[in-house]
């Protein structure tokens, strides 16, 4: 698929999607973000996996560590959405204060920040272990899995909700380009 000319008439924003192990926050990003480029947008998907793997190798599961993980990402979205990007980040993010504290940021530099919460429940995304980690718990290989021995705090007030498991990707894309339409971000 071609895409278009890129047009710079869309302000950058971050759009925080939140949600436990296999809800499907990047399947709903990496969809939506296909689909914008083809209309010329600036996107960027900051999946939370690959910028742990690739820049945060050093990082563990502790609380302190997945706070250190959350604000680091959220300082890149920042700077991509504060030069236009919309910077679509799929991580579980599983603390409030650490989310918080991201949009604080987003706030003080005057950047639009948007919370989406994919709130799949914990038996469904345990079916869909797309990842293999809630396999790898009950076999007593991890521990400190999100929504299962650790926290998941979900957002009190997000943008948007996404119940995935009771909708397609198709309608989970929609569901986030009709909230950016009306944000004016697509």
């Amino acid at each position: 698929m071609e895409s278009g000319p890129v047009c710079t008439c869309w302000p950058g924003a971050t759009v925080w999607i939140t949600g436990l192990p296999s809800a499907g926050k990047t399947t709903i990003a990496t969809t939506l973000a296909t689909h914008l480029r083809g209309h010329g947008r600036r996107v960027e998907v900051l999946d939370g996996d690959q910028v742990r793997a690739c820049l945060h190798s050093g990082l563990g599961f502790s609380r302190e560590d997945r706070h250190t993980h959350v604000r680091r990402v959220g300082m890149m979205a920042e700077v991509l959405a504060r030069n236009d990007v919309l910077a679509l980040v799929p991580v579980i993010a599983p603390y409030a204060d650490s989310r918080a504290a991201v949009r604080t940021r987003h706030h003080r530099s005057g950047t639009r920040f948007l919370e989406v919460h994919v709130a799949t429940p914990v038996e469904v995304c345990s079916r869909r272990d797309v990842k293999g980690l809630y396999a790898r718990r009950s076999a007593g290989e991890i521990s400190a899995l999100t929504g299962v021995d650790d926290p998941y705090e979900a957002p009190e007030d997000p943008d948007l909700v996404i119940e995935a498991h009771q909708q397609d990707v198709g309608a989970s894309v929609a569901a986030l380009r009709t909230l950016l339409t009306t944000k004016g971000l697509a």
